[in-house]
Parts: structure tokens; sequence; C-alpha cells
């Protein structure tokens, strides 16, 4: 697998087709590496990635919370911390079908990020320059996803983004209720060209990475 992502064009140098170019350039050098190519979306891109083979796997929506400002008195619930990351990484190969801990491990070992663990559920939380990421969020079930979910929103007063599947109402509705509002939509689409991929259990998956990993 390989993963094609983040490609920027400044507004001033868009529509002279260098996206379109810049991409063109990625997906040859993946396919000469006899990989599988992935990548996430956006509603504007889905009719241009198909024009190359990729297809729709699942979809998923950007959620954000702006900072709350914490009522006079409150306290804030405390972080569930894991004592390591080995029960998220077993899950995030579980659920895509390939292990990926070489990244994980990268995004956990940044500063200030934390691994997460409420019940069956376990998730990677890291400070962004506007807002801390929840993700990968996995779970064995969607409700003990949904209770980790609460415990972070409750926990952190600040501004925080996550990116969980279309589908999941028990997400939602914590979501909903913790203030989160959605943002903006993402396809999470394969280029397999007819070879068989490794099974996934995408049920597992409440949070993913983001849309810049995989």
């Amino acid at each position: 697998m390989s993963w094609i992502s983040m490609i920027l064009v400044t507004p001033a140098q868009r529509g002279q087709g260098l996206g379109r170019a810049v991409f063109a350039s990625c997906l040859a050098q993946v396919l000469a590496e006899d990989r599988v190519p992935m990548l996430d979306a956006t509603p504007q891109g889905e009719a241009l990635y198909a024009q190359f083979g990729f297809e729709p796997q699942w979809r998923f929506t950007r959620w954000r919370r702006a900072q709350h400002g914490a009522a006079p008195g409150a306290t804030h619930q405390a972080l569930p911390l894991a004592d390591g990351i080995e029960p998220l990484l077993r899950l995030d190969a579980q659920a895509l079908g390939f292990e990926r801990a070489a990244l994980l491990r990268g995004l956990a070992g940044r500063e200030g990020a934390v691994c997460l663990r409420l019940g069956g559920a376990t998730a990677l939380l890291r400070p962004g320059r506007t807002a801390t990421h929840i993700g990968p969020l996995h779970a064995s079930n969607e409700a003990e996803g949904a209770a980790l979910l609460d415990t972070i929103a409750a926990a952190l007063p600040g501004a925080l983004v996550i990116d969980v599947p279309q589908g999941r109402t028990h997400m939602a509705a914590s979501l909903q209720a913790a203030g989160f509002t959605p943002e903006r939509a993402f396809a999470r689409m394969v280029r397999s060209a007819g070879r068989a991929l490794a099974p996934a259990r995408t049920a597992i998956v409440q949070a993913v990475a983001g849309p810049e990993y995989a």
C-alpha cells in the first residue's frame, strides 16, 4: 500500500493542471513500485481521482469543536491514559487489513501526543496548530468508541477535530452532544486494478488518523 496525500496548489496557480500533473507523477511512482495506491478525496477531487481508476471504499466526515469555555467551578475528567500503544496497533491492523506500526509510533512520539484506552476502545490524541486531533480511534464496538469520545471531550476544553466514518450513529450522537459540528466530507478511495486486497474490518474504525494518513 502507498498513500498519496496533501497535494496543494497556491490559489494564484490553480487551474493550470499543476495539481493533476503532480498527482500523475506520484501515481506513476507508486505503480512502478507495484504498490496499491490509496487516498482520501474531497467531494471536489473524487471525480478527478475516478478518472485515474480510483474507486471509493467508504466515506467519513470531519467534525470540529471550537474551544469550550469552562463553567465557573467546573472540573474536567482525567484522560484515560493507556499503558502502551500495542492495543491500538493490534486493532489498527485488524481494521485496515495491513499493519502500519511505524506510522502510528511516529505519531505517538510527537510532542504532546498520548495514547488513550477505555474498555475495548483505544485512541491516539495529538495536538495540532489550531486543534487537538483525535484519531485513530478504534473499538470492538461503536458504543465503546463513543464512550471514549465522551471522556475525551469532557476532559479537554480546547478545540478538537475528529474524522468519523459515516453511518456511526453512536459517534454522531456523542459528537453533537459535545458541541461538534460537521465540517467536510471525504471518500476513502483505492486503485486496486483488480488486485485482491487484504480483508479489512472497518467496523472497528470509529475515527481515522486523518485524511493525510492511511
